[in-house]
C-alpha cells in the first residue's frame, strides 16, 4: 500500500517529534554506565535498590527535558495533517510515559494522542523489540504491516522491521541504515510533502 493510504502511525518521540536534547554520553557518565552500554539495558541488569535510585535520577533529568521541549521542523503540522485525517497516532518511546506526556503538551500535539496509545519504557520492552508495536496493531486490531513507525534512530528501524511495521527515518541528513528503511524524510515537512505527493 503507498504511503499516502497508510492510516496507522507510531512515531519516536526524542528527535523525531522534538529536537533531540539529550546527551547520552553526559547521561551515562552521571549514572556510573560504561560508554558502549544501551542505558535502559544497563540498568535493568542492576540490583533493583541501585536500580532504583538511578532510575529516579535519570527520571528527574528526563522531566526537566521534556518540559523544555521543542518541536522538530515539520513535527507539528505533520501530526496535525495525519490526525486531521482521522489517522490513527500512537508514541513508541524508551522514555517513561508520563514524561512523553509533558512533552506532547509542552509542543502542542498532546491533544492529537490517546493516553493508552502512548507507551513508554513501563507499556512494552523498549526498542529495538517490537512487542509495542505489536501491542499496538493488537489494539487497533490491524495487522502490523498496516502500521508506520516514524524515528531517528537504527532502534526505531529494527522495531519496525522486527514487528513487520513500515519504517521510516526522518530529521537525518543522510541515511546510515538503508537495510532497515522503507523510506527517508530529512525531516517531518518532508515527510508530509511525501504524504501529499
Amino acid at each position: 500500500m503507498p504511503l499516502p493510504q497508510l492510516r496507522h502511525w507510531v512515531f519516536d518521540m526524542d528527535g523525531t517529534l522534538t529536537v533531540a536534547v539529550h546527551d547520552f554520553a553526559a547521561i551515562r557518565r552521571a549514572l556510573e554506565i560504561p560508554p558502549q552500554d544501551d542505558i535502559l539495558a544497563h540498568l535493568a541488569a542492576l540490583p533493583a535498590e541501585l536500580a532504583a535510585a538511578k532510575h529516579a535520577w535519570l527520571l528527574a533529568h528526563e522531566q526537566t527535558l521534556a518540559q523544555a521541549a521543542r518541536p522538530a521542523p515539520g513535527a507539528v503540522a505533520l501530526v496535525r495533517t495525519l490526525h486531521a485525517r482521522g489517522c490513527r497516532l500512537g508514541i513508541l518511546t524508551r522514555n517513561a510515559r508520563p514524561l512523553a506526556l509533558i512533552t506532547l503538551e509542552a509542543i502542542g500535539l498532546l491533544d492529537c494522542f490517546v493516553v493508552h496509545d502512548v507507551l513508554g519504557r513501563d507499556e512494552a520492552p523498549p526498542k529495538p523489540q517490537p512487542h509495542g508495536l505489536l501491542q499496538l496493531a493488537a489494539r487497533w486490531t490491524v495487522a502490523p504491516d498496516a502500521l508506520v513507525m516514524v524515528g531517528d534512530f537504527v532502534h526505531d528501524l529494527s522495531c519496525a522491521r522486527a514487528a513487520g511495521a513500515r519504517s521510516v527515518l526522518v530529521n537525518r541528513s543522510e541515511n546510515p541504515w538503508p537495510e532497515l528503511t522503507d523510506h527517508y524524510a530529512r525531516d517531518c515537512a518532508e515527510l508530509q510533502r511525501m504524504l501529499e505527493g
